[in-house]
């Protein structure tokens, strides 16, 4: 886990900048005591923001919204590595005629 300077430290962004962002429940990290210590998962998404704020300039109305949607597409892209890992289980011919279903051959 990683403390909270220390996210500010290696994104280089201000404190009160990232406080508001887990106000905003755009970040979720843990408490710990009066703090909070982020996952590298929470990191990547500290990173995620900054590039959407800074590089693509989303504004704060509309983060919310982008946020949702990719949450949304990375657990459809988790869904989907999953069915992919369901279907490698089956026969053969059952996993072609699935495929084929979908267009996949």
């Amino acid at each position: 886990m990683i403390s909270f300077e220390a996210v500010c430290r290696i994104v280089q962004l201000e404190p009160i900048e990232l406080e508001r962002w887990i106000a905003e429940r755009w970040v979720l990290p843990e408490s710990e005591g009066s703090g909070y210590v982020f996952s590298e998962l929470d990191v990547a998404r500290v990173r995620l923001i900054i590039e959407l704020r800074r590089d693509l300039a989303v504004g704060e109305d509309a983060m919310p919204i982008v946020l949702r949607l990719l949450d949304q597409l990375y657990a459809t892209r988790r869904r989907m590595r999953s069915l992919l890992r369901a279907l490698e289980t089956l026969p053969e011919e059952h996993r072609a005629a699935v495929l084929r279903h979908f267009g996949e051959n």
